[in-house]
């Protein structure tokens, strides 16, 4: 069960936003991250639970961040209630997306999941639901992912598989990289992987 804590900044001037302590972990029905949000000065910051089945689909989600909440899963694309801080009313949304997305290595593990790539292959265009930071605001962001390589680097507990991912952002033409093994994000845009307990897990079929 890899355990560990991720640092996340601001992608563009790298203003630190706070960390991201996680554990995951595979499971029978699929993969499962959960995780604590902590501020820069250490503070909570918010939490979030996300399953995700064999076909990397969304089966339960729930993300907090100031005293927002959303729960959702993957039912005639996405559907989710997102409920205000005072608990007074809850906003239902459904949309035509494949999954979630956000600032979290989480949703990255997820997505990767889901599109099952293939080295050198043309690059695959995906709708997702972005759960926006701070209030976790929902919009639909339409990406193309591509797997650009995959590595073996050796390690003291064995061969490390290390896949590099393009990302673009199909509204702005923005392009990141995005390196992940097995379910742990090695490095992205405003994320870096600070510690890690356990070696990473990997769930290929």
């Amino acid at each position: 069960m890899p355990r560990g804590r991720y640092s996340l900044h601001d992608p563009h001037d790298r203003t630190p936003l706070g960390e991201e302590h996680f554990h995951c972990a595979p499971g029978p029905s699929g993969w499962r991250y959960v995780a604590q949000l902590t501020t820069a000065d250490g503070g909570h910051r918010g939490s979030l639970d996300l399953a995700i089945d064999a076909l990397g689909r969304p089966i339960r989600l729930e993300a907090n961040a100031a005293s927002w909440q959303v729960r959702g899963a993957a039912i005639d694309g996405v559907t989710w209630v997102r409920t205000d801080p005072t608990g007074a009313e809850a906003t239902e949304g459904n949309v035509a997306a494949a999954g979630f997305t956000g600032s979290s290595p989480a949703f990255l593990i997820a997505t990767a999941r889901l599109l099952r790539l293939r080295p050198g292959a043309p690059a695959t265009r995906i709708r997702l639901l972005a759960l926006t930071d701070p209030v976790l605001a929902p919009r639909t962001v339409d990406q193309a992912w591509a797997l650009l390589s995959r590595a073996e680097h050796p390690t003291d507990s064995g061969p490390l598989v290390v896949d590099e991912y393009q990302v673009t952002a199909l509204d702005t033409g923005e392009v990141h990289p995005v390196h992940i093994a097995g379910d742990v994000v090695l490095s992205a845009p405003g994320i870096e992987l600070e510690h890690l307990e356990t070696p990473p897990s990997s769930f290929e079929d």
